[in-house]
């Protein structure tokens, strides 16, 4: 949703919010108003934390020699791992009774980086396996 939309959405949420309240003060229950506001300001905090995740992002280049990793998170610094190809390993941790995932590592020399915490259990999944397929194929 671009930046009109929000505020169009906006405007409209705080509307049927201010109506509402109003109905309610007229019939007596006016702290009931205080809370329709409040409703106003948690789905606007909702969407401005949702638009900060957005930005997060993790980009996995290879190259014949270097596996860099960069993760991106909102307004901090990005990070930047490169690890040797040759010694990575693709760990995924899977769970058949409940058939879901749980995260997706890179360990090498002793140490482990987690990748796609974001990600959906399929999601990670195919990912490790291209993952384990261009690791191989840089071997």
């Amino acid at each position: 949703m671009n930046r009109q939309g929000f505020l169009v959405l906006m405007a409209a949420i705080s509307v049927v919010s201010f109506v509402a309240g109003i109905a309610f003060w007229m019939i007596g229950a006016w702290p009931v108003f205080g809370f329709f506001g409040l409703d106003v300001l948690l789905i606007y905090w909702a969407f401005k934390v949702n638009y900060a995740q957005v930005r997060n992002y993790e980009s996995i280049e290879l190259f014949p020699d270097t596996l860099v990793i960069r993760r991106v998170e909102g307004r901090r610094a990005p990070k930047e791992w490169r690890l040797q190809p040759y010694w990575v390993r693709v760990e995924l941790e899977i769970n058949e009774d409940l058939e879901t995932c749980g995260p997706l590592w890179l360990t090498s020399h002793g140490k482990r980086l987690q990748l796609g915490a974001f990600l959906g259990p399929d999601q990670l999944e195919t990912l490790a396996g291209e993952l384990r397929t261009a690791l191989a194929r840089t071997r």
